[in-house]
């Protein structure tokens, strides 16, 4: 079976995830990656050609803040943090996300009344 890859996933996923994990703290690039990598137990790659841009894009939309500091191999680095309207966008997203999980849940499971 081939490993799922963000282009596999829904729109917006990415930006969800990106989200979700600068919720609980600022982090750099490789940092999210890392995350997302180990909360998904390895079934989720996060390449940077998807990363980046996503990263891009949520800074446009005033969702997360960046800014410039040195990690803790002294390499300089840029740090994101979510802003507050990041915090809403998200919560809108996970609201928006579980009812078209349970949508699809409700389709995908065989119904117990169903007379064929």
């Amino acid at each position: 079976m081939k490993e799922t890859a963000p282009r596999d996933l829904f729109p917006g996923a990415l930006e969800m995830m990106i989200l979700e994990s600068l919720r609980r703290q600022p982090a750099h690039g490789y940092a999210l990656v890392q995350h997302i990598q180990q909360r998904s137990r390895n079934l989720l790659q996060v390449e940077e050609g998807s990363l980046y841009p996503a990263l891009q894009r949520l800074l446009k939309g005033k969702l997360v803040k960046a800014d410039w500091g040195v990690s803790s191999n002294n390499r300089r680095v840029r740090t994101y943090q979510i802003t507050a309207s990041g915090l809403r966008h998200l919560e809108q997203q996970i609201s928006s996300f579980e009812r078209m999980f349970e949508g699809i849940a409700l389709v995908l499971t065989p119904s117990k009344s169903s007379a064929t």
